[in-house]
């Protein structure tokens, strides 16, 4: 039996075409190497949890699979904190991405000093501006997974959009 679509939305690249060099462009960005996939992938998984989306949680998952990961690290990303699967790097990555997505408790600051700089202490400037970006990248998508609802495929390579 198959599922029907549960879209919300057509494929918003069907009448603003130029999202699909805006998408593009940001993956030329984040694909300069200096952040391992792999860690773009687990923040992107984050981000997917946090937001509460099966679109964006099932496809990083898939590339995490693909990229031959551990099922015990893709499933221990919603609880990282105390995982033990995670390198230092991959740890300020995740708390970054969770810093940026989450409201910020009353009177702090999202991003903290001291977090910002456990990042840095991983990453080299050209790294962080990627991971920021990164951050930034999936937050757009987000926005097309949370408001769109497209189909929950696990390759880029599948139709997303019913």
């Amino acid at each position: 039996m198959t599922n029907p679509s549960i879209s919300r939305m057509p494929n918003p690249a069907d009448f603003v075409p130029e999202v699909d060099d805006v998408s593009a462009a940001l993956f030329r960005a984040t694909g300069n190497r200096s952040v391992p996939r792999t860690t773009m992938n687990l923040i992107h998984l984050r981000a997917g949890q946090i937001v509460g989306n099966t679109d964006l949680t099932i496809l990083n998952t898939g590339f995490l699979r693909k990229a031959g990961e551990a099922e015990e690290r893709i499933t221990a990303v919603s609880s990282w904190q105390d995982a033990p699967y995670f390198t230092d790097a991959e740890r300020a990555a995740l708390a970054l991405v969770e810093a940026t997505l989450q409201p910020a408790r009353h009177g702090m600051e999202r991003v903290s000093d001291e977090l910002y700089a456990e990042v840095a202490r991983h990453y080299d400037d050209k790294a962080l501006a990627t991971l920021t970006i990164a951050i930034g990248q999936i937050s757009f998508f987000i926005a097309l997974a949370v408001i769109g609802k497209p189909q929950p495929v696990t390759s880029l390579a599948d139709q997303q959009w019913g």
